[in-house]
């Protein structure tokens, strides 16, 4: 007869009919790690109900273009302590950060030099670098995927009747020499979605929403592991206390004031402006 001394290994046991050894090790974890917790915090009906509440308004709230379960993982650290114990990059690579919850939509192939910021409104600025292998060497033809929130901290898929679809979002093809290149705003400090479980979550705590400014990319090239990363804006609010606990201080860049007459002509911008400019090293599959 179960009894709550005997329910964790009964559960673990009938697990032995799984064939895959890996989603045995997963579930037999993950049964063992929550009765634990049960058990420790005296875990009571009530309790265990509106959690089970929490998780099914949390899974309503998910969409084409929203995902609240990501979010809820971001918040809870989860996300980056994944992507921490998943992310042994070489030292001198460009180091991974969490994807976020807003890539859910495909990135329109564009250009060098184009503007990813088709509404204006925020500072305008210029992005440029490299992607090159740990070594130094160019990787020609490697692709950058760049997305990012406008200059009121939205990204377009939160407000579709005010950003077209695209906006803050491109895939670039890097030159011969690896370079990469294109025009935006600089981006501000903003909140994550509170309006779903995941901000009733922050508000019970009394934690605040706000991420620092930043951009996001994908850079991926043939015979490199792609890496998945941020570049924050050096200066900006909440770096020391970023919602989702995503910043590294390798990450963190200047976007510096410039007046340069070249790149003003190069991308149809009146000084004076910023420019961000820094290398994404890849390692070697």
């Amino acid at each position: 007869m179960t009894t709550d001394v005997t329910v964790t290994d009964e559960a673990v046991a009938s697990l032995e009919g799984t064939a895959d050894p890996r989603l045995r090790e997963l579930l037999t974890g993950l049964i063992r790690h929550l009765h634990a917790f049960a058990r420790e915090t005296d875990l009571t009906q009530a309790e265990w109900e509106r959690a089970i509440g929490f998780l099914t308004e949390t899974g309503k709230m998910c969409t084409d273009t929203r995902q609240e379960f990501i979010l809820l993982s971001d918040v809870l650290g989860l996300s980056m302590l994944v992507e921490t114990i998943n992310g042994d990059r070489a030292a001198g690579s460009t180091e991974s950060t969490v994807l976020g919850p807003f890539h859910m939509t495909e990135s329109p192939v564009r250009e060098l030099g184009a503007n990813i910021d088709l509404v204006g409104g925020g500072e305008p600025c210029v992005v440029s670098g490299r992607i090159v292998s740990g070594d130094g060497t160019p990787l020609p033809g490697a692709l950058l995927d760049v997305w990012q929130a406008d200059g009121n901290g939205f990204y377009d898929v939160q407000r579709p009747d005010l950003q077209p679809p695209g906006n803050g979002r491109g895939l670039f093809t890097a030159d011969a020499d690896g370079r990469f290149r294109f025009r935006t705003c600089v981006p501000s400090p903003y909140p994550i979605p509170t309006d779903g479980p995941v901000g009733e979550l922050l508000k019970a705590t009394g934690r605040h929403p706000y991420r620092p400014a930043h951009i996001h990319f994908i850079a991926s090239a043939e015979d490199h592991t792609p890496v998945t990363t941020h570049i924050f804006v050096a200066g900006s609010d909440y770096l020391d206390s970023d919602a989702v606990f995503a910043v590294k201080q390798s990450l963190v860049e200047d976007f510096t004031p410039t007046d340069d007459p070249s790149l003003a002509r190069e991308f149809g911008i009146a000084n004076p402006f910023r420019h961000a400019r820094f290398d994404l090293v890849l390692d070697h599959a």
